[in-house]
């Protein structure tokens, strides 16, 4: 058994249920991601392209290095993504205006186009999931995803009011 301290008490979880959370987690992201990892692979593209996508689409002219801080990928497996994307026309690169080496990047109309797409479903599952579950149970799964989330500056990315 693995003891979870709270501020008032400590709670006790049996090793079941913190494996059924696994599981959930497991079965949650396989079901989140088939709709989009279809759509993506008509392009021969994956998930890391959707992330870069996305991420672009949510931070429009983010830096590469910023990108990188957030995917925690190496500059090769980025280059190699950011490549393809901004061949095929969903990603427009620029450099920086004070630093010319820096490379600030957005989303094209067409890569607006394509993360509307990949995120519409994703969106659709994630209102179903918040309005069944209730204002607390989403306070509770943010609490929790915030829990799992190993970076301070990572978790600092969604304090309330940004």
């Amino acid at each position: 058994m693995s003891d979870v301290k709270t501020a008032d008490t400590a709670v006790q979880f049996r090793e079941d249920e913190l494996r059924q959370g696994i599981e959930l987690l497991f079965y949650a992201y396989r079901d989140f991601t088939a709709e989009p990892d279809a759509m993506l692979a008509r392009y021969g593209f994956g998930r890391a392209h959707h992330r870069v996508i996305y991420f672009v689409g949510r931070h429009p002219q983010m830096s590469v290095s910023e990108l990188l801080g957030i995917l925690r990928i190496t500059k090769q497996s980025l280059a190699r993504v950011l490549g393809q994307l901004v061949r095929q026309g969903f990603i427009h690169q620029r450099p920086g205006k004070t630093d010319r080496r820096q490379r600030l990047l957005e989303l094209t109309p067409k890569g607006v186009e394509l993360e509307r797409r990949l995120s519409e479903n994703q969106r659709q599952r994630v209102a179903r999931a918040y309005e069944e579950a209730g204002p607390l149970a989403v306070e509770g799964f943010r609490k929790v995803m915030l829990g799992i989330i190993s970076g301070e500056a990572d978790r600092l990315r969604f304090r309330r009011g940004r």
